[in-house]
Parts: C-alpha cells; structure tokens; sequence
C-alpha cells in the first residue's frame, strides 16, 4: 500500500515538471514609443541615438527617484502596458537635458542573464535646470511569454549635461511578472488537482491505518467455565471441613 501512494505521488511530481518548463520569446523590441504631439516633452522621432549599448557613469549632484502611481506592489502582467514615473532632481550648475529611460529585466539570482530588453521612451525638449526637479513617465511591457515569477527590473535614465551624456540608475529592484488571463491558468489548474490528488491518498492511508488498528484491538472472546469444573474445585477446597462431613453423612442416611 505504501509504495503504491509513493508511486502515484511520484509520477504526480514527475508530470508536474513539464508545466514548469516555459520559454521567454521576447517581443520585437520597440526603438521608440510614440507620444502625443505639441506636448512639452515634444515629438520622438525615429532617430533617436540607441543608447541600450552605452554604458555613462551618472553625473554630479544629479538624484533620481522611481514610483509606481498605480501599483504600489509592483505586480506586472505579462504582455500588458505597466507605468512608471522617474522622478529626477538637478543639484548641478548647468542644466539637463533628458534623452531617453530604458529598462532591462534580468534574473534575480544573477543579472548577467538578459531576460529582455524593455522599449526605450525618448524625449525632446526635456530639460531641468539647476536647482529644479521634473517627473517623466515611462510605460513598459514584458513579453506575454515570460513566465510568470520574480525578475529583476533595471531602469536607467539617459542625459546629457554640456553635450556630455550621462546616466543614472533609478530602479533596480524586483518586480512580479503574473499571467494576464486571470487567476485560472492551466498550472493553477494543475497544481489544484495535485492537491485534491494528494489528499485523497492521505485519505485513503488513514482509512487503512485506522482499519488495521481496530483489528489489533479487538476484544478476545470470554471463555465459559463448565458447572462440572467449579463443582469439583469446590469440593476439594471443602474437603475435610465440617460442611463436607453433614454432606456424606446425609447421603449415608439415604
């Protein structure tokens, strides 16, 4: 019985690894995200200089801060549009002028694995002057394929101060990526028949546990003591008493 439970269990387990098995396929990454024209922040265009290659140092008396406005737990659909807002604050003599926000998404046991490049958002007519902060909004998506789980979120803010570029990190922490199709997916779906699985074997070995003990604890059967046997123990604990001589001599008088 028992390696019966262990063998269905194991073969549980086993199918229940291929579900966890689910490739990332980045989605084509966008250069650009277009944003409404006559806006302050102007028009982005197709030129914009790539700077996903680059690597600036962040400049001197320059702060940058990150907000989620609308998800403070930082939970991220897969293959839905989340919104950010980098906050950065100009401590400098000389003004900023904002280029670009670009975001990664890394494993969160090591970040040298890529898992995707996030869209880059430029921007034109973007400028801090000294002593001054501004809020930029960044809108991003991961890949609907990811799988759902912990990831790393790297976002880096792209500037320049007199012609020379810079960039500051303005997130680096976890985020969680979840599925978009709602709290039923086909793991959950699984995984909840695991469990009903799981506790109909507990059921069925503590049924066969109880039932084994009650055999071994069942009451012998009383044995009856014949009439002939308790009389003749009688008799001998009475032999030679007063009792047993009124008894001979009344059946010597018969």
């Amino acid at each position: 019985m028992k390696f019966r439970v262990f063998l269905i269990l194991a073969l549980l387990l086993f199918c229940s690894s291929y579900l966890q098995v689910a490739r990332c396929e980045s989605e084509p990454d966008a250069d650009v995200v277009e944003t409404d024209e006559g806006g302050d922040l102007g028009i982005v265009g197709e030129d914009v200089q790539d700077f996903g290659g680059g690597s600036f140092s962040p400049a001197p008396g320059v702060e940058t801060i990150c907000v989620f406005p609308k998800n403070p737990s930082k939970l991220v659909l897969a293959g839905e549009e989340g919104e950010l807002l980098v906050g950065i604050k100009n401590e400098g003599e000389s003004s900023i002028n904002v280029i670009a926000i670009q975001a990664t998404v890394h494993l969160p046991f090591d970040h040298q694995y890529l898992v995707q490049n996030l869209s880059a958002q430029a921007f034109n007519n973007a400028s801090v002057p000294p002593s001054a902060q501004a809020t930029f909004p960044y809108i991003f998506a991961v890949s609907k394929f990811l799988q759902p789980g912990a990831f790393d979120l790297v976002g880096t803010i792209v500037y320049e101060i007199d012609q020379n570029p810079y960039q500051s990190t303005f997130y680096n922490g976890t985020i969680e990526v979840a599925e978009a199709g709602g709290l039923l997916s086909v793991e959950s779906v699984f995984l909840f028949c695991l469990g009903i699985a799981l506790l109909g074997l507990l059921g069925v070995w503590i049924r066969g546990q109880i039932k084994n003990f009650s055999k071994k604890t069942k009451r012998a059967p009383k044995v009856e003591v014949g009439t002939g046997t308790t009389d003749a123990s009688m008799d001998e604990w009475l032999q030679g008493t007063a009792y047993s001589r009124s008894v001979s001599s009344k059946s010597k008088k018969k």
